[in-house]
Order: structure tokens, then sequence, then C-alpha cells
């Protein structure tokens, strides 16, 4: 099988975007239809960054080698390890090479064809982050970079999830774009350093389609909500981690980029433990 992504072709109409109510539903259904729509583009344009088996945190560059986020690598071999929002499961992929037992799970079909592109021995798995088809305690580590939490309606529905299917002890890491970001424009220059809206302003980011329709909703949680999800959801935080914007990465990344990065935090990683 290639390893070139096949380009899909463009959608015929800009959406427009909005502020305004989406449910679980709706957000569900837009972000599948949007990730399979623009998988191919994203792979093209990320791919590189992301490399085939490596495990990046956001777009800062920070690799769970540094990081240890999850443990040491060698407290990796032999853990059941669920990645959620894997894309072409580049992470599962360095997660299989460390000795673990990685699952990668998506909602979007088209991401999964490109880690079946990418190929490697990661059972991969199309399902909705809200409703995971795994039994109880079936692993020991839950990890998300940039998955699933962003994008859904309801983060405690999976968190709920996560606990459930997390053994005792078991240990969940994830990261979303910092909540200070929505204040902001998302802009790499100059233009996005002026605050622009209230970081109180929880409405969802719309995108509709002519019909009204969303094609793609993203959810803005505070700092304060996403501690308070993962408390009333079963977990004890045991750290808050905001990557600094390292020297060597000059790359620009929609609204992330060096200039903003070494002003204000641009991703945020929880690190929870399931008592």
């Amino acid at each position: 099988m290639t390893r070139e992504p096949i380009i899909q072709e463009p959608e015929a109409s800009e959406p427009e975007a909005t502020r305004r109510a989406a449910d679980v539903a709706e957000s569900s259904r837009a972000n599948r239809g949007w990730w399979d729509r623009n998988a191919d583009e994203y792979q093209v344009e990320h791919g590189t960054f992301l490399g085939d088996d490596r495990f990046v945190w956001g777009p800062e560059g920070l690799d769970e080698v540094e990081a240890e986020l999850l443990g040491p690598p060698e407290d990796l071999k032999g853990k059941d390890v669920l990645e959620i929002g894997a894309g072409a499961a580049q992470c599962s992929r360095w997660l299989a090479g460390q000795g673990a037992r990685p699952v990668a799970l998506d909602i979007s079909h088209r991401q999964l064809q490109h880690a079946l592109r990418i190929g490697g021995p990661v059972p991969l798995v199309c399902a909705d982050a809200g409703a995971l088809p795994f039994a109880d305690g079936s692993f020991d580590l839950v990890c998300s970079a940039y998955g699933a939490l962003p994008f859904v309606a309801d983060p405690r529905l999976v968190l709920r999830e996560v606990r459930r299917v997390l053994r005792p002890g078991g240990r969940l890491v994830f990261s979303v774009t910092h909540p200070i970001r929505w204040a902001f424009p998302d802009e790499p220059g100059p233009e996005g350093l002026s605050v622009s809206g209230s970081y109180f302003d929880r409405t969802p980011y719309v995108e509709q389609d002519e019909e009204g329709r969303a094609v793609y909703v993203e959810h803005h949680r505070t700092l304060g909500d996403r501690v308070r999800d993962v408390a009333t959801s079963g977990f004890r935080l045991v750290d808050l981690v905001e990557p600094e914007w390292p020297a060597w990465n000059t790359s620009e990344w929609g609204g992330w980029s060096p200039l903003r990065g070494n002003l204000i935090p641009g991703t945020a990683i929880f690190v929870c433990v399931r008592d």
C-alpha cells in the first residue's frame, strides 16, 4: 500500500464560522465528517512533524521520550494502553515500540486508513470516545494527544468512560488546547496577541453549511472547568503540564507559532490517576 496520502477533493463552498450551542449528537456527527474529509490534508501538512512512530503531545513538540508523562519507557512494557483520537496511530506505534500493547481508537474512518497506510502491529478501532467498545478494566493506561476532548460537548461523558475501562491505579494523560487561547484570535502573527473575546464565554465554535448544519465543532472549557471535569469523573489530578515553546521549533501550526508560544501557553496536559 502506498505511503503517500490520496488527496480528496475540497468542499464546494466554505462553511460559515459562528458561535452557538451544539449538543453531543451534533458535535459527534459534525466532527466525524470533518475529520473524514480533512484527514488527507492533515496528514500531508503535519505528517512530517508527527512522524510515523513518535509520541508528540502538541504543536510545541514535547515528546513523550523526554516528558515521560505515562511513566518511564521501561515501565510501559506489557502494559495495555488505549489511545483516544489516535489519527494515524503515530503515538500508538511508538508505544508498541516500547513493548506496550496499544489500541488506537478514532472517530474518523479516514484517519485510521492513514494508520493502515503507514502500517504496524497496532489494532485499530473506529468508535466514539463517549461510548468506548471495551469491557470494564481493560487498560492500564489511556492517553490522548489533542484527541476527542476538545471536540466533545460533554467531556465528563468521555472521562467517565475512560475511568470505566481503566484498571484501578491506571493513568490517564490527555492534552488539549490551553484554555487561555480561546480569548485570543487563532492567528500565529502579531494579530493573535491581543485579547478578542471573553475567556469565560463557553459558547462552542461552530462551522456550519448553508442549511445551518454543523460541519465542525470545538468546545471551550476554562482551566477550572477541566480540573472539575477530571475530579468529578473519578480521577485524581497529579500534574498539569504547560509546555514552553522550545528554541528548536520554528514551525507554525494553525494559531501556534514561536511568536505566540514564547508569550502565552498553547497546550495544557492533564496527568490523572484512577484511584
